[in-house]
């Protein structure tokens, strides 16, 4: 049984989640972060001493931090050879998409779009500052357009854990009240993503109580 610390309006904890209804794995999540608090706690320190989320302990052992490192563990241990490769050579390709997503996409959009967006009043929105970060990240989202227009899924013909450390972030940033690319590729990966019953379940979730103002 996992045991997942974690809000759900956190992408970071969207991902785990989705990537644990992907492989079907019980798990018991406690609310955690933002408006539930508890990160300042003595217990939760022992949990993670960053006092972030997400966290998983996989039955009785170690707590692992680090959404990268989470997914991957859950890969390597739960998931099928067409979702984390055990060819190194061949997961070498999936991970590289993974790490890319992470540091180019949802490092990129999380802080700079959305938490200008979503997560500052409108009075103080600085919209040149937005569109600005918006054409930067798109700059990334149109080499994933361009990788998309070739293969079904990001790192090939199968569903893998590069699709959801990219997928994760797409429902906010096709959500959200900004001016968009023409993105065609990436446009119709989003909208298949989102026929996944777990990224129903798990990412297209209300953003409502992240708002200001």
């Amino acid at each position: 049984m996992l045991t997942i610390w974690g809000r759900r309006t956190s992408s970071n904890v969207q991902a785990l989640m989705w990537c644990v209804a992907e492989l079907d794995l019980p798990y018991i999540r406690h609310d955690a972060g933002h408006i539930h608090g508890g990160l300042d706690t003595e217990a939760f320190g022992t949990l993670n001493p960053n006092r972030t989320v997400p966290v998983l302990r996989d039955g009785d052992g170690d707590p692992i931090w680090e959404t990268g490192a989470i997914l991957r563990y859950l890969a390597a241990t739960y998931g099928a050879i067409s979702f984390w490769p055990s060819d190194p050579v061949v997961r070498a390709q999936v991970d590289k998409w993974a790490e890319w997503a992470k540091i180019n996409v949802a490092q990129e959009f999380t802080v700079p779009v959305f938490w200008r967006v979503v997560r500052t009043a409108p009075q103080d929105q600085d919209a040149q500052a937005i569109r600005a970060a918006v054409e930067e990240l798109e700059l990334k989202l149109a080499i994933a357009d361009a990788q998309l227009a070739q293969n079904r899924y990001l790192a090939g013909a199968e569903f893998t854990l590069a699709d959801i450390q990219l997928g994760h972030v797409l429902y906010r940033y096709y959500d959200i009240a900004i001016e968009r690319a023409d993105l065609r590729h990436l446009r119709r990966y989003y909208l298949d993503l989102c026929q996944r019953p777990a990224y129903q379940d798990h990412v297209t979730l209300s953003y409502d109580a992240l708002r200001v103002g």
